[in-house]
């Protein structure tokens, strides 16, 4: 059944996945434009990795759903230790440095109820203070700020508006939304990709084959990332190769020939599989590519050769 985007229920419609890693400050700033900015309730479920810097007390005293780890375990761990707590029908992953702006929501519960199946793969728009060098058309670039002390909320509330990109191609980077069918049908993300590098192509990869086409971003549900990077703080797995060993592809080759990656939505271009082959040759190291001769199971690359 297709949803109503006239829905009048107090019963939360998005169950929101919040990793976070001793970052209460922004956690916190993140939380509070969810329950200010949005159009429907939601239940935000949060993972605490750590919480010694005071994250843990705040998350008990406020009585969110929560799960808790003594170490930081990474966003894959901390993402399917979260499902069970969901009582919605959709999967929502937001960052702890994000800032999500009014109707974000509302505007991708329309486009989920435009749809009569399940097969999607839809995102929020990013607008960041400095630019992404692969995203120049769907990450909209302004600084309001780097920190919470130097945010400036008011000038985002007065101008994210004008900052709206037509529709894109590439749903890959959270703020996403995926049908919670759909994600216990691929598995969540993949644990093998712990603490995390490359498990959002990866978990993109599996929505793929099990038959998503539909990966997009929308322009009108803003958010403003303070690209506060805790990245920085782990020990990174090596997620490129790993995700070229098990798909057959490089990210890069994925991400540009199969998901159209910053192209606007109402122009995309057919897959290309000689592109894709092209490359795959270019980006692959040798070692790689011997590996990719023992595999066993079936790859993207497979899939783009039927």
């Amino acid at each position: 059944m297709t949803p109503h985007s006239d829905r009048i229920t107090d019963a939360p419609l998005f169950s929101i996945f919040i990793p976070s890693w001793n970052n209460l400050p922004f956690l916190k700033l993140c939380v509070e434009s969810i329950e200010k900015n949005s159009t429907y309730p939601h239940e935000i479920l949060i993972h605490v990795n750590d919480g010694s810097d005071g994250t843990l007390e705040w998350v008990r005293k406020k009585g969110y759903k929560h799960t808790h780890s003594d170490s930081n375990i990474g966003v894959c761990w901390a993402m399917n230790g979260l499902r069970p707590l969901m009582t919605t029908d959709y999967v929502m992953y937001i960052n702890d440095d994000m800032y999500m702006c009014p109707e974000w929501d509302k505007v991708l519960y329309d486009e989920i109820c435009s749809m009569d199946h399940k097969l999607w793969y839809l995102a929020s728009t990013m607008i960041q203070p400095r630019a992404h060098r692969r995203r120049p058309n769907s990450i909209p670039v302004a600084d309001f700020g780097t920190s919470v002390e130097t945010f400036d909320e008011k000038a985002l509330l007065a101008n994210y508006r004008s900052l709206a990109p037509a529709d894109w191609c590439g749903a890959v980077l959270p703020p996403t939304i995926v049908h919670r069918d759909i994600w216990d049908l691929v598995g969540g993300y993949s644990i093998e990709y712990s603490p995390g590098m490359a498990s959002d192509p990866d978990f993109n990869a599996k929505l793929w084959m099990a038959g998503v086409r539909t990966f997009k971003g929308l322009g009108k549900s803003l958010c403003y990332h303070f690209m506060s990077v805790s990245v920085n703080r782990i020990v990174k797995n090596d997620g490129p190769i790993q995700f070229l060993r098990k798909w057959g592809i490089t990210i890069r080759a994925f991400q540009e020939q199969l998901l159209h990656v910053d192209e606007p939505w109402d122009s995309q271009s057919a897959d290309d599989p000689k592109a894709v082959k092209a490359e795959l040759i270019r980006s692959s190291a040798k070692k790689l590519l011997t590996s990719l001769r023992d595999m066993k199971t079936a790859t993207l690359w497979d899939h783009l050769k039927k």
